[in-house]
């Protein structure tokens, strides 16, 4: 683990990820809070790509919680059965659905308690949700991020919650938002676990990982 990078140089390493993807996006699929919160749901052990790929016709025919419990748990596993662990995936997003209803009048809630709450959602999920729905600077700390966090002193900690406590409490304010962005990207495409493509990085010369590659 290394050790947390001094302010200057978060600075200047979040500078360089915001000139390079100044709005970055999520790969999860969705038209609503309603279908992001399912796509995140569903997208635990799976890729964000086999995900989109069993929503697009699920997210057609059921957009909301009203029409996702009409849809039914058989509907349902029918639409996301290329997904690892569907069956519970499936149970899940149906008792989330009549929970929103029943208990939030229809409408995906905007804190990370009752984010929580729902079946099958955890901090994780929640934070994906506060971020890019409701635009709080929530960090989703994922294998990725959590890797990245701890090579490159970004964001180090023990455990998930500690690497999202440095990201909070270290990452300068104004680019707070899109941090744990620009961290899964970084991460997934660049900082990968095996062979980091240090050749390729933005912040080469800013990351003290020791064993980088050409």
């Amino acid at each position: 683990m290394a050790k947390q990078l001094p302010y200057t140089t978060m600075k200047e390493i979040f500078a360089r990820f915001h000139a390079a993807e100044p709005e970055p996006k999520g790969e999860l699929e969705h038209v609503n809070a309603f279908t992001l919160v399912v796509a995140v749901a569903l997208s635990a052990q799976a890729t964000d790509a086999g995900v989109n790929k069993a929503t697009r016709s699920l997210f057609k025919v059921a957009d909301t919680p009203q029409k996702m419990l009409a849809l039914g748990e058989e509907g349902v596993t029918e639409h996301i059965k290329t997904i690892g662990l569907f069956r519970q995936k499936a149970k899940n997003v149906i008792k989330l659905s009549r929970i929103i209803v029943e208990e939030y009048g229809g409408e995906v809630p905007s804190s990370r308690a009752a984010l929580q709450s729902l079946p099958g959602v955890g901090r994780k999920t929640a934070n994906v949700v506060l971020n890019m729905w409701f635009r709080q600077p929530a960090q989703a700390v994922d294998t990725h991020i959590f890797r990245v966090g701890n090579r490159t002193g970004i964001a180090p900690g023990k455990d998930v919650v500690a690497v999202e406590r440095a990201i909070e409490d270290n990452v300068p304010a104004e680019y707070l938002l899109h941090a744990h962005h620009w961290l899964i990207l970084h991460g997934r495409y660049i900082c990968v676990a095996r062979k980091p493509k240090c050749g390729a990085c933005l912040i080469r010369d800013l990351c003290p990982y020791e064993d980088k590659t050409a």
